[in-house]
């Protein structure tokens, strides 16, 4: 087995953290595991992406030109990952401000309403949660329980009481799949 993601978005959207929360997840599995960050100097409100690879095998370069699963979470990163996704991977896509939608034939393309979701319910923070549990019924390469130990290794200890609500967003985001 061996999964590429890109994730990608805008600062401030949990790009980095979630990609970091699934490579720790990859290596509780005792997956070999890249993941490198790209964004911006404005980080916040700038663009923001990550690199992602799980590999039952030594992984050869962290570099990509293409990906198995695109989690992309605006327009600008539509625009930029759609065509670089292999035939028959996968586009998980949050709906919010997105002004053209995907329309590749040749992969599976999934809406994820996760920032609105988070919104209604006052937990804006945990949209990229939502997103990931999302991505991981679409795509289970960790498994959950694996998830929350990566949480508890990229969250500051001030932060663990909070691990609780990330694994409701992580169901939650699993309920919120629209296949398209």
């Amino acid at each position: 087995m061996k999964e590429e993601i890109i994730i990608a978005g805008f600062g401030g959207q949990g790009v980095l953290s979630m990609g970091k929360i699934l490579a720790y997840s990859g290596l509780m599995q005792d997956k070999e595991v890249s993941w490198m960050p790209a964004y911006g100097p404005e980080q916040r409100g700038g663009t923001a992406n990550v690199t992602v690879i799980l590999s039952d095998e030594r992984i050869s370069s962290p570099v990509l030109n293409t990906y198995d699963t695109a989690i992309l979470l605006n327009q600008p990163s539509i625009d930029k990952f759609e065509n670089k996704i292999k035939p028959g991977g996968s586009l998980i896509f949050d709906g919010n401000g997105i002004t053209r939608f995907p329309d590749r034939k040749d992969i599976h393309i999934y809406r994820v309403d996760a920032t609105e979701y988070a919104a209604v319910n006052n937990i804006a923070k945990m949209m990229n949660m939502l997103m990931l549990g999302a991505v991981l019924k679409i795509r289970p390469i960790v498994e959950i329980k694996n998830v929350l130990k990566g949480l508890k290794k990229t969250l500051p200890e001030r932060h663990h009481h909070l691990i609780p609500m990330n694994e409701k967003a992580l169901q939650a985001g699993a309920e919120l799949i629209v296949k398209l």
